[in-house]
């Protein structure tokens, strides 16, 4: 089971940055399941948080920072889910989305990590 499977390379990720038990339930246990989610979501957080960075709107990064939550959420990364729902808020100036974005850059990075030391564990 992905805890158990993941439990070397867990012991070298201090952040906390992915719940492997949640992994673990959301692939039902599945090796394989849970590489492959946990690679799709390396992809897919490079690829929003690059859409967030360029966005021209508000809208367009309030849609990218939920897709970036729900991403988090279904693998375990609930520091990344928080950051998101963050940026995800109404009405924020400036500052604020900057800070918010920074935030969420930081805690992608982290899961980013603790995701290469999980896969390279084999």
């Amino acid at each position: 089971m992905a805890g158990r499977l993941f439990k070397a390379a867990a012991a070298g990720d201090s952040t906390g940055a992915i719940d492997l038990d949640h992994l673990e339930r959301a692939t039902f246990g599945n090796r394989a399941l849970a590489r492959e989610v946990l690679s799709l979501f390396d992809r897919q957080a490079e690829k929003l948080l690059a859409e967030i960075a360029s966005a021209s709107d508000d809208r367009t990064r309030r849609e990218a920072a939920h897709a970036i939550r729900g991403a988090a959420l279904g693998i375990g990364a609930a520091g990344v889910a928080e950051a998101a729902e963050d940026l995800e808020a109404e009405g924020l100036d400036a500052s604020e989305t900057a800070a918010a974005t920074g935030r969420l850059a930081a805690r992608v990075a982290a899961a980013r990590l603790a995701i290469a030391h999980l896969l390279a564990a084999g």
